[in-house]
């Protein structure tokens, strides 16, 4: 729910507010929280959280920064639901973490109305693919474990879903919502995934399965195709591409996943395809040493939000996406409207655009984010080939080893678009640059803190890029900079950390 300039998500007894950083806030501005005209807290985050409340109350919440009303809304709490254990009768799921509930869960999940609360207790729940349907509470306690199984058949049937940029039949994923359609809108919409629990796929173990019995499923084309094959990532891209993802959303509206740990799926842990107002806080994202273990990925989806959350991941933290040529760009559905704020990366790539982005990409907005810890920092990317536009993206108040907007060889497959891409209209101010990477081996690397390319076409150079308040933990450094035009560099400072 949308009031203003304030953005409110609640449950039962609680509230999670959330708003965006004014244009004239400095870094570690302070807002302060009146419930009913009275303060009940202050915080430098652009979020803020309301516990304790009671059922069907309503309140009157007031953000205030200085003079500087951010927003004001009324805050309505439902009615209590009612709640379904999985343990209970008549499904009796078992949390040894040997039995395989797949069937009693489904049937929980499948009898779970709007009106109740699915409620998952600790102990972990062995299981395989699940699906969710619309206006559907899932709670996981403190101690709770949705353990995904390493057996690929628990995982059939393959369904239509979409893996970098590509529409394809993929494995089912742990959690799947939503029927993909890419020239609809949503046919599954208000589901809450929430809690203190854990939703744990079956990581590289099920990757590596799932990859072996493709490549022998597809081996004549793979042995007939050996250039497409040495223009991939590896030998394993094309037999992976089938893999599940943790939690698949497909065509979803309204879908809020807060407070879980969410690790090791097969692939990426949480995809959003042709999504719209899907929000993400407070959550940690685990799948170190898995290929591919992207963490939060919107694709062709509009009106994304992340906050407050953690990643230590095998690949991109968040990876933001609208398709691959040729196909994403006949589809021509853009990821829009997508916001990044209060993260931390531990390890992983960071907080990338691309490289599949042949639907465009725009007003991306990042703040208050330390991904100091990762290896690619903030980067746009994307092939010649790709077509489609990266425009829009504005990052304030953040700490990387750096940026980079720039022309990729990875992942080159596919029809080339008529024209290249356009990479244009970004704005970064008052960034961090460490210069220094975190590679896959926890080994660091010097680096250029900023990296600007576009491509060879004319009138297709990286241009009107604004750099304003950088400090770069440098003494002294070089800059790449080619193919761009109307690049301004303002107030950048190069000092000796």
């Amino acid at each position: 729910m949308k009031q203003g300039n304030l953005n409110i998500r609640c449950t039962e007894d609680y509230a999670v507010l959330y708003w965006n950083k004014p244009a004239a806030a400095p870094a570690g501005a302070e807002y302060t929280v009146s419930l009913n005209g009275e303060v009940i807290g202050r915080t430098d985050k652009t979020h803020f959280t309301i516990e304790g409340l009671s059922y069907g109350s309503a309140f009157r919440v007031d953000i205030v920064s200085g003079s500087y009303c951010v927003g004001t809304a009324t805050l309505q709490f439902g009615h209590e639901k009612r709640r379904i254990d999985i343990t209970e009768a008549p499904y009796f799921c078992r949390g040894d973490g040997s039995i395989l509930n797949t069937d009693n869960l489904q049937r929980a999940i499948n009898d779970c109305g709007a009106d109740d609360i699915l409620y998952v207790p600790a102990g972990n729940f062995l299981t395989g693919a699940l699906r969710l349907h619309s206006d559907l509470e899932i709670y996981l306690a403190k101690g709770a474990v949705l353990q995904g199984t390493t057996n690929l058949h628990d995982y059939a049937p393959r369904i239509p879903s979409r893996f970098e940029g590509t529409e394809m039949r993929c494995y089912s994923s742990l959690l799947n919502a939503g029927d993909l359609n890419s020239k609809t809108g949503a046919n599954c919409r208000n589901i809450i995934l929430r809690g203190k629990g854990t939703i744990c796929g079956g990581g590289q173990e099920l990757a590596r399965k799932i990859i072996e019995d493709e490549r022998a499923r597809i081996k004549s084309f793979l042995d007939d195709n050996e250039e497409l094959v040495k223009s991939c990532e590896n030998h394993d891209t094309i037999p992976g591409r089938v893999r599940p993802r943790l939690i698949n959303l497909s065509n979803c509206e309204n879908v809020w996943i807060s407070g879980l740990t969410l690790k090791n799926a097969p692939s990426w842990n949480v995809h959003m395809i042709y999504c719209n107002d899907i929000q993400t806080n407070h959550c940690r994202f685990v799948s170190e040493g898995v290929w591919n273990g992207d963490g939060w990925d919107p694709d062709s989806s509009t009106h994304c939000t992340l906050f407050a959350s953690e990643f230590s991941t095998g690949d991109d933290a968040v990876a933001i996406k609208s398709g691959k040529n040729p196909e994403g760009n006949e589809i021509n559905r853009p990821c829009a409207h997508i916001k990044v704020f209060d993260c931390r990366s531990e390890c992983g790539h960071g907080i990338c655009i691309g490289s599949e982005m042949s639907g465009g990409v725009e007003d991306v907005q990042i703040w208050d984010c330390d991904l100091a810890e990762s290896l690619s920092g903030i980067e746009i990317k994307a092939t010649p080939k790709r077509g489609g536009y990266v425009r829009g993206v504005t990052v304030r108040d953040c700490t990387a080893p750096r940026v980079m907007l720039h022309s990729v060889s990875y992942n080159d497959d596919g029809e080339p678009a008529a024209q290249p891409p356009k990479f244009s209209h970004c704005f970064f101010e008052r960034l961090t640059l460490t210069g220094e990477m975190l590679d896959h081996d926890r080994t660091r690397h010097e680096v250029a803190p900023i990296e600007i390319s576009g491509f060879e076409k004319a009138g297709f150079e990286t241009e009107d890029i604004v750099f304003k308040d950088i400090t770069i933990q440098k003494p002294s450094v070089t800059l790449p900079l080619a193919l761009c035009r109307g690049v301004t560099l303002a107030n950048i400072a190069c000092v000796q950390d």
